[in-house]
């Protein structure tokens, strides 16, 4: 008879130590928590009962990056972090850290956020057993491909990681995951929150009927196709989406400006809508598909983001929106800070992925097979059968 432990075989690489600069705290007390509760469940099975500091009141390790007058900064870490398995957790997306320099109070850029991990790394100086970095958002990922003369960051930032000695970098929806092929000897997870958005969508929605008569997903440009596609095959349902029309002669913000959105798909007539997207910066995008859905007379739109970064003015538009019937909600999770504004919204829903990144992080130092955490797809259809 095999014996109901006999899945855990996997072993640790080291105890395991969260450390989090500014910006990153708040996730990783949430991670720490659920490691916590996981670890003590696990130290039931023999082989880690006597594993040392495998079960801890606490996985963090205290740090902090205080800064001189002139702006400059370093990294302390104030207990030892010797022959740990080190999980670094930052959100390069967090403004609403800030730092004193020459007396203005000025809000951290993903540039200082990224100086931080780098930092934090040479504060260990090679005596960690393992460095793993958690970024939800992934540094410079919207500048992932060149187009005539320009930088690849991205590309660049990573190999920087890997010159620091990373050996596992974990990200959340990737703007372009190919970018991984810059450091193709490293671990590189691009995980998703798909599960954690559904499980949230239809505990709120509970007059939502999903099916192909009541509900299609709508993807909002080209490059969202391949994650829409994978909610749509989950969930059973249909898909369209729109591609933009850029005008490709001149560059407004960095980017070409778009003239129009137009729609492939069936029709949207008395249906609810799931449109899904990666990242909502300005918004103002998704809010002209919306309203085009709404003149082809859509029924509810839901709008599922994996990083909500939407501004005061951005907020106010969204408010109106609302307001009017044209959106119903927004679903977006913790993995980046978040306006007090927006999460005060009416109409905005915050998705907490911790639980499943303490999971990860527990698989990851185990040397456990993460194959059922990165296809959720089996979760989602008896999460939607219960529903």
């Amino acid at each position: 008879m095999k014996s109901k432990h006999n899945k855990f075989k996997g072993i640790p690489v080291a105890p395991i130590a969260l450390v989090a600069p500014p910006g990153g705290e708040k996730l990783a007390k949430l991670i720490n928590k659920h490691l916590i509760i996981r670890r003590r469940r696990l130290k039931k099975v023999p082989q880690y009962a006597s594993y040392p500091g495998f079960s801890r009141d606490s996985f963090i390790i205290p740090c902090s990056c205080p800064r001189f007058a002139n702006g400059e900064g370093k990294a302390i870490l104030h207990e030892s972090i010797r022959r740990y398995d080190v999980f670094i957790i930052t959100d390069i997306g967090n403004h609403g850290c800030t730092f004193k320099m020459h007396g203005f109070n000025c809000s951290m850029s993903p540039d200082d956020h990224f100086q931080d991990i780098k930092r934090i790394v040479a504060a260990i100086g090679g005596r960690a057993r393992r460095i793993n970095v958690i970024m939800p958002m992934l540094y410079q990922s919207r500048q992932h491909k060149r187009q005539g003369r320009e930088s690849l960051d991205c590309a660049v930032a990573l190999r920087e990681l890997e010159y620091l000695g990373l050996e596992n970098l974990v990200t959340f929806d990737a703007h372009n995951s190919h970018v991984q092929n810059a450091i193709p000897l490293r671990g590189f997870e691009n995980l998703h929150a798909s599960y954690q958005i559904i499980k949230a969508l239809l505990k709120t929605e509970k007059g939502l009927v999903v099916d192909k008569a009541h509900m299609i997903i709508v993807s909002p440009d080209e490059g969202a196709v391949d994650r829409c596609l994978y909610y749509a095959n989950s969930l059973s349902l249909d898909m369209g989406m729109f591609y933009k029309r850029r005008d490709t002669t001149r560059i407004v913000n960095g980017k070409n400006p778009i003239i129009r959105h137009e729609f492939l798909g069936a029709d949207v007539k008395g249906k609810d809508i799931l449109i899904i997207d990666d990242l909502l910066a300005s918004g103002q995008s998704i809010l002209k598909v919306v309203s085009e859905l709404k003149r082809r007379n859509a029924n509810r739109i839901y709008i599922a983001a994996t990083f909500a970064l939407l501004d005061d003015e951005g907020i106010k538009k969204y408010n109106i929106a609302h307001k009017n019937g044209i959106i119903t909600r927004l679903y977006s999770t913790n993995l980046t800070y978040s306006d007090k504004k927006l999460k005060k919204a009416p109409w905005f829903v915050e998705v907490d992925v911790s639980e499943f990144i303490a999971y990860f992080t527990d698989c990851l130092n185990r040397n456990e097979s993460i194959s059922t955490l990165l296809d959720t797809s089996s979760k989602i259809a008896k999460f939607l059968k219960k529903h």
